[in-house]
């Protein structure tokens, strides 16, 4: 007895301290300049959480056990480590190390987002797993209460605020999943960016939403199969429903959204496991994902309530114009031209965006920048909370490519400067820098801050072609302007062919 005090008090302090390596990690992960020191202090932490784990509940198979229908009632005389199991999960650990070491170094950056969202829904599968299995077997857990009545088998009632939990988990690492799943689709191309606006989605919501609630006060009650097996199944249709009606340009908001759901999940789950660290990285991971969601919102104007419904920036289907006005006048720029007018300007502001990321042209922007400053111009990098497809995608590639952190600013700290700046030189960041958000009131995009290029005395528009929208489907105005030149080509050739110019 002493022996197994002695253990779980060293456990415990084990996941204390993977607790506040993961707290470090967040925190380093909060600047550039900290962020490798932050995802170093992450490893440690998980490495250290799942070795504990991993000694702590080592398999052991009983020599002398009474067993009743199922039930081993263990002797406590004589035990061996289930070796057959242990290397069933050392090998599972090493095939899922495998696949993530391997995606990590393959995976390009552009496929980021759909990559995070692929792993989130894998975070809410794992949760609806961990339920299952726990309300199937019980005693197993440690969750249940075994009786043995006088007449029949014996049978485990379960806890009932392990049923709490389980229902909590199960819901929420559904919706999780499924959502996650249709974020992933609409990232990677494989659905249209505009909402799929359902008749009644509201209604239909809250009543699937309504009844999930009610059926987790039920279980509490009544264990029976078909309540924890309806649960799940209305919180997989509950995640497709609420994602569906999500347009493009809120898709950073929403992989925030789900990295919270993620994390909520893992912590109910670590509650049925009685895994303390699965407790406190949960709700870590939550509760910061829910901290990003609700700055992003507050950054894009948008309601945090209707971020947690669903189907926030879908009021209106994109009244402004789903195609691209290519029937309107427009003023069409060489590399040549581009680089003399930045040569000549004494500040010019780079806006990255998706089409820099899909043309992998931050090396080369960066080489652009330096060749620009050797000529005396001030350069400055303005980034828009949402550019992109996940929160922070820009400030990644940017920092990938050795750009000082003293060049980049935030849309609050930038939006000012146009007016005072001679080019803006946009590349690929359509819908973060179009003014329709700021007039339009029928644009999907109405209402979200912008950054205001369209003030500064050229802009320079790097773009495939005129035939293309952005992400939310509208078209933007600033190509239009006199004080517009557009440079199309791919966003990487194009930057290339300026540096040669500026040689």
């Amino acid at each position: 007895m002493e022996h197994a005090t002695a253990g779980s008090s060293i456990a415990a302090l084990a996941y204390l301290i993977a607790g506040v390596c993961f707290i470090l990690a967040l925190r380093g992960l909060s600047s550039p300049t900290s962020s490798q020191r932050g995802n170093r202090f992450g490893m440690i932490g998980m490495t250290i959480a799942v070795v504990t784990t991993l000694v702590t509940h080592v398999p052991l198979a009983d020599m002398g056990s009474v067993v009743i229908e199922g039930y081993p009632r263990l002797s406590g005389e004589r035990f061996r480590i289930d070796w057959l199991t242990v290397l069933e999960i050392l090998a599972a650990i090493g095939i899922g190390a495998v696949i993530g070491i391997t995606t990590a170094r393959r995976i390009a950056m552009t496929a980021m987002p759909q990559l995070v969202a692929a792993f989130h829904s894998l975070v809410g599968l794992a949760a609806v797993l961990v339920a299952a299995a726990a309300y199937l077997n019980p005693s197993a857990f440690g969750i249940a209460d075994l009786v043995v009545p006088l007449i029949g088998p014996p049978f485990a009632v379960i806890h009932q605020v392990s049923r709490i939990e389980m229902g909590l988990g199960v819901a929420i690492g559904a919706i999780t999943f499924s959502g996650s799943v249709i974020a992933f689709l609409k990232l990677n191309g494989n659905m249209g960016g505009k909402p799929i606006l359902l008749p009644g989605r509201h209604v239909l919501n809250l009543g699937v939403l309504a009844a999930i609630l009610l059926l987790v006060a039920y279980f509490t009650q009544d264990q029976s199969p078909w309540v924890f097996w309806t649960i799940t199944a209305l919180s997989f249709a509950i995640g497709f429903l609420l994602i569906i009606p999500i347009g493009g340009a809120d898709m950073p908001v929403v992989v925030s959204m789900l990295n919270s759901y993620s994390g909520w999940a893992a912590a109910a789950m670590g509650f049925t496991l009685h895994n303390s660290a699965m407790i406190i990285t949960g709700a870590l991971v939550g509760s910061s994902g829910a901290i990003l969601s609700y700055i992003m919102c507050r950054a894009m104007n948008r309601s945090f309530l209707s971020v947690i419904a669903g189907g926030f920036g879908a009021d209106s289907g994109g009244a402004s114009g789903g195609a691209a006005q290519v029937d309107r006048p427009w003023k069409r720029g060489s590399a040549e031209d581009a680089a003399f007018l930045m040569s000549q300007a004494e500040q010019v502001v780079i806006v990255p965006g998706y089409g820099m990321a899909v043309a992998q042209a931050q090396h080369v922007l960066r080489e652009m920048a330096d060749k620009l400053k050797a000529h005396g111009v001030r350069v400055k990098y303005a980034i828009h909370p949402v550019a992109g497809r996940m929160p922070g995608h820009m400030n990644v590639l940017l920092a990938e490519a050795n750009v000082p952190y003293d060049e980049v600013f935030e849309l609050e700290d930038i939006n000012a400067e146009f007016a005072q700046t001679d080019v803006a030189f946009v590349i690929g960041a359509n819908d973060v820098t179009n003014p329709a958000a700021k007039t339009d009131k029928s644009s999907p995009i109405y209402g979200m801050p912008v950054l205001d290029v369209e003030k500064a005395k050229t802009v320079l528009f790097v773009k495939r072609s005129m035939g293309g929208v952005g992400y939310a489907g509208v078209d933007n105005d600033v190509f239009y302007r006199d004080n517009t030149m557009m440079l199309l080509a791919d966003a990487k050739k194009m930057v290339e062919e300026i540096v040669k110019s500026l040689d």
